[in-house]
């Protein structure tokens, strides 16, 4: 059911330079949930949602962490469940405090979300509009910019840098002297690739007036980079997004958060309300708490990305060197042909994006996928 806009979010809406006949889709994504609007037929199937999928498959697809949430997650996640009667808000108030007190921040510089993909899609509503656009890297995660265009907003696609496939922030900064969000996912995806701490601080302070920087560390803790919510502390403008989905291996558990002013908090929570997933913040807590769930699947992760990348190398395929669980491989055809290809040696591989045509990103699996991977790779391009 699509909500309908109260008579001050109509009125806030319209001083913000939105016409009326945007309401209908403003409603829509405020009351999409896991649903999402702007989202057709045709986009879906490129995303990662594969229908059909063999029970055997290596599914190296979505950047999920097969690993899958850390032992002390998993009990706590067992013992809530039982309280599944209860909204419990008491477990979601834990999780705020506790990741409050690892960032560095109040409190009320949290504010929890079942993932991180509400909040980027509320950032979208809460600063930008017809006036204010979404900045953003190409290629590079899309979901927010799509967010962004949905309700009516300019969305401006900035290229990675030629030579490191870093965030070109100098361009970015320079792209619309009226941004509302310039979104950084870093690493970024889906190339993996890092922008250094000084680029982002100089985005930070060199930014458009009134722009926001929305700083996506969904893939910081594999990379192993400093996690920025020192800029947050600062009371700079802000926002980071966090997600339970990646290192902690809690996908389809659902935990996230934004961590920024609670003024800039502000504009985005009114489009949510209600508890949250008692499994996911009980899990998300305990992974907090956890002293060796992030070193221990560093490793395990960043080995079995090096010896892909390895294997690359020896094959002479080209790929863009990643820290992340992700790499973009050169197939040096259209991608598409190759997804297909391994779709039929029961591999599923990422997508393509437009910018770059002949890369598909392929996900970092358990060593024993990814050795399915290597075979399956090298009989496709061989053929």
């Amino acid at each position: 059911m699509i909500p309908v806009l109260t008579n001050e979010q109509q009125s806030h809406f319209l001083q913000r330079g939105f016409s009326r006949r945007s309401f209908g889709r403003i409603a829509a994504l405020i009351g999409a949930g896991t649903t999402l609007p702007f989202y057709n037929e045709s986009a879906m199937a490129q995303l990662s949602q594969v229908r059909g999928m063999p029970a055997d498959a290596v599914k190296i697809n979505a950047n999920e962490n097969p690993l899958g949430p850390c032992a002390e997650a998993i009990e706590a996640i067992h013992n809530v469940v039982k309280m599944g009667g209860r909204y419990s808000y008491e477990l979601t108030d834990e999780f705020q405090e506790t990741l409050a007190s690892q960032s560095g921040v109040k409190p009320d510089y949290v504010r929890p979300f079942a993932g991180s993909s509400a909040p980027l899609h509320q950032a979208a509503l809460g600063f930008t509009s017809p006036t204010k656009s979404f900045i953003m890297a190409d290629p590079g995660y899309e979901s927010g910019g799509n967010a962004a265009k949905f309700i009516g907003a300019k969305v401006i696609k900035v290229p990675l840098d030629k030579n490191t496939y870093a965030h070109d922030v100098k361009a970015m900064a320079a792209a619309d002297p009226n941004a509302g969000l310039i979104y950084i996912c870093n690493p970024n995806n889906p190339s993996g690739t890092l922008t250094p701490d000084s680029d982002i601080d100089w985005l930070v302070e060199n930014k458009p007036a009134g722009a926001i920087i929305l700083l996506d560390e969904a893939y910081t803790h594999i990379s192993g980079a400093r996690l920025r919510t020192d800029l947050v502390a600062k009371d700079k403008d802000i926002v980071i997004l966090r997600t339970f989905s990646k290192i902690y291996g809690m996908a389809g558990l659902r935990a996230g958060a934004a961590i920024g002013r609670p003024d800039l908090l502000a504009k985005i929570t009114p489009y949510s309300s209600g508890a949250l997933p008692i499994t996911g913040m009980a899990g998300a807590t305990a992974s907090l708490k956890s002293a060796t769930v992030i070193p221990e699947r560093r490793k395990i992760m960043g080995d079995t990305r090096n010896d892909v990348q390895a294997f690359f190398d020896k094959h002479g395929i080209k790929y863009v060197p990643s820290v992340s669980n992700k790499i973009m491989v050169d197939v040096g055809k259209p991608g598409d042909q190759v997804i297909m290809a391994l779709r039929k040696e029961k591999v599923y591989i990422g997508r393509i994006w437009p910018v770059w045509p002949t890369h598909v990103r392929v996900s970092i699996g358990t060593p024993e996928e990814m050795a399915k991977f290597k075979t399956a790779f090298v009989k496709v391009m061989a053929a």
